[in-house]
């Protein structure tokens, strides 16, 4: 029976027993009344026949049959008594009513039931009780939401792109529902299960699919949920919501954001009476005290689990860690396939290509993906979201919403132009690069440009050619402007890109190995230092030779760049004046003007203009130059 219900009866309770009080004190019926002078009239003239004396109240019945009631005035009248006689008036005393022991005890204890009633319903508000949301006084209750089975409807066929999770969470669902299976062999099923993975990755989601395929009850809290300023709340919160999972169980605790209470103890946050590290030892004992916690399995999430307490993931309590990594690309196909049953799609649709397009990406974003194409199919009034609707959504997720409201001068946007079309004259041009998938002159977010290159699978590592290949993209933007309006044309647009090209070039000679002269060994900074200190760990000789090793691998991949826009700076010339003309080129455009031929119009986006990319294989590079910004910069790939 629920708190709702228990109060119900109660006041049902209370209402009784104050009507039965209040009808105890309630008048009988009354006669018609009349004044004390006509009735001692009417017992003169032999009009009464009987009347009936209680206290100051006097009633009785006429010859004609009529009754009467009358109040006589409290001063004596020692002759009414001879008058009734004399008349021939029948009196009738009325024996004096005793109150019940039962009506006494209620009307002396009316007052004292009325303030304890309303003494419990206050305290009742304030414990969070009466079906309320909680109060003052609840906080040593636990905050857990609960699902029961029947209420949780996610399954693992609404988890994609964690076939891997998936497979280490299954037996758990079979323990749930069958638990003498392994309890038959001795088998112990693991007490917790630890999720790590980036944010967005579906680890909450992956949690409730287990207690939807396993129909028991899922408790929900996240860790900042135990902890509050008042000194044993948060370990009485841990074992009140043991005590309701041990009620439920079977059933499933899932603790998100686990990071926030279990931390390392002892490091300088208030010593061993610190209100969190109690929290902790309260969930430790709970996890694998004394007290066995059969059929309770608890299920946590962090990004963290570098800062998480050695006993916290000892054996015995969360003694599974199950890694939830970002989607690859089938996996983010599997992702938008499954959000994409909630809105009607477009034949031209291609799931597959934009999981090309999309690395990185976790659940979330490809969920957030669907929902902004959605949007862009109902401002457009459109029945159906079509691949446009998914481009434009991809683009201003990764780079920013479109600004076409912003002036630019001619010249401006002429840079521009140049600037773009050399990153893509490079990037096709030079070996194992990731094919270009849209040139864009149109404002998103910082940039004023954009030039994004489409992988065709995942990458996890790089070679050196392939590198060395970004690297001459890289710089293509800033080749071109020079190229067109020599050393004193160059702008700001480029910062990022040599930032970014100066770090790629350090790295291959410091932490990858990829430089002959410095060979396969780490130069690397002290980190205990602090940002900006840099303590090496090598000779100023050597520091030196870096930087020369640098220079040389960074110069080497500008001259090779020049060299190559020099030698197509008629396609250099089109580019520029189809990006003048069409703003946004896509791959097949891009095609027609590196063979030299006449550039067809722009996609028309329908089913048989997608997925026509071809070239190599990277992770996305979007160079994007904010040239209002000294510090300017192409939008990094997500």
């Amino acid at each position: 029976m629920n708190d709702l219900a228990k109060n119900l009866i109660v006041w049902l309770i209370l209402a009784a027993i104050l009507m039965s009080v209040f009808n105890s004190f309630a008048p009988p019926p009354e006669d018609k009344s009349v004044d004390y002078s006509e009735f001692i009239m009417d017992v003169q003239n032999e009009r009464v026949t009987s009347v009936s004396i209680d206290g100051l109240i006097i009633s009785g019945e006429r010859r004609d049959g009529t009754s009467f009631r009358t109040v006589r005035p409290n001063v004596q009248d020692p002759g009414l008594m001879d008058d009734l006689i004399n008349n021939n008036v029948k009196v009738i005393g009325k024996e004096p009513e005793t109150p019940s022991l039962l009506s006494q005890l209620l009307v002396a204890a009316f007052p004292i039931l009325l303030i304890l009633a309303i003494f419990v319903f206050f305290m009742r508000q304030m414990q969070g009780g009466g079906g309320g949301k909680g109060g003052p006084m609840s906080f040593g209750k636990s905050k857990a939401k609960l699902l029961t089975g029947d209420q949780i409807k996610t399954t693992f066929a609404d988890v994609a792109g964690v076939d891997e999770a998936k497979e280490d969470v299954a037996e758990l669902v079979e323990f749930l529902s069958e638990p003498s299976k392994f309890q038959r062999l001795g088998g112990r099923i693991p007490k917790g299960v630890l999720m790590v993975g980036p944010p967005g990755t579906g680890k909450t989601l992956l949690a409730k699919a287990i207690a939807g395929e396993a129909k028991v009850p899922f408790f929900s809290i996240s860790g900042s949920d135990f902890v509050e300023m008042f000194v044993g709340v948060g370990a009485s919160r841990v074992r009140d919501m043991f005590e309701q999972a041990k009620k439920q169980a079977p059933c499933i605790i899932f603790i998100d954001e686990i990071d926030a209470v279990g931390r390392h103890r002892g490091g300088g946050y208030g010593g061993g009476n610190d209100e969190r590290e109690q929290t902790l030892n309260q969930l430790l004992v709970e996890m694998d005290g004394f007290e066995g916690t059969e059929g309770v399995i608890v299920i946590a999430a962090t990004n963290r689990p570098d800062v998480l307490d050695k006993a916290l993931l000892r054996p015995g309590r969360f003694d599974r860690q199950v890694y939830v990594s970002l989607p690859d690309i089938r996996g983010r196909e599997q992702i938008l396939k499954v959000h994409a049953r909630k809105v009607p799609l477009d034949e031209s649709v291609e799931l597959g290509i934009l999981a090309r397009g999309t690395p990185g990406f976790s659940g979330a974003d490809l969920a957030n993906l669907v929902n902004e194409a959605a949007l862009f199919s109902a401002r457009a009034n459109r029945r159906t979201v079509t691949m446009e609707e998914f481009e434009n959504a991809r683009d201003k997720i990764m780079m920013g919403a479109e600004r076409r409201s912003m002036v630019m001068s001619e010249k401006e946007k002429t840079n521009t132009a140049y600037h773009e079309a050399g990153h893509a004259i490079i990037g096709r041009l030079v070996p194992e690069h990731d094919p270009v998938h849209k040139v864009t002159i149109i404002p998103r977010g910082r940039a004023l440009g954009v030039t994004q290159y489409l992988p065709e699978e995942d990458r996890y590592s790089l070679n050196r050619r392939q590198i060395t290949s970004q690297l001459c993209s890289l710089f293509g933007g800033r080749i071109a402007e020079e190229l067109v309006g020599g050393i004193d044309g160059v702008t700001t647009g480029a910062s990022n890109d040599i930032e970014r090209a100066t770090q790629m070039a350090r790295n291959m000679v410091t932490k990858w190995g990829l430089n002959e002269k410095m060979g396969p060994i780490l130069y690397g900074e002290d980190e205990s230092q602090a940002p900006g200190g840099g303590n090496t760990h090598y000779s100023e000789d050597t520091s030196r030779e870096i930087d020369q090793e640098v220079r040389r691998i960074l110069n080497d991949a500008y001259s090779n760049a020049k060299q190559l826009l020099e030698d197509n700076r008629d396609i250099l010339e089109a580019m520029k004046d189809a990006l003048m003309e069409y703003e946004t080129i896509d791959a097949d455009q891009v095609d027609d003007l590196m063979n030299r031929i006449k550039v067809r119009p722009p996609h028309q986006w329908d089913d048989n203009d997608f997925g026509n990319s071809s070239g190599g294989s990277s992770t996305t590079i979007d160079h994007a130059e904010d040239k209002n910004d000294s510090i300017g910069g192409p939008v990094e790939d997500v």
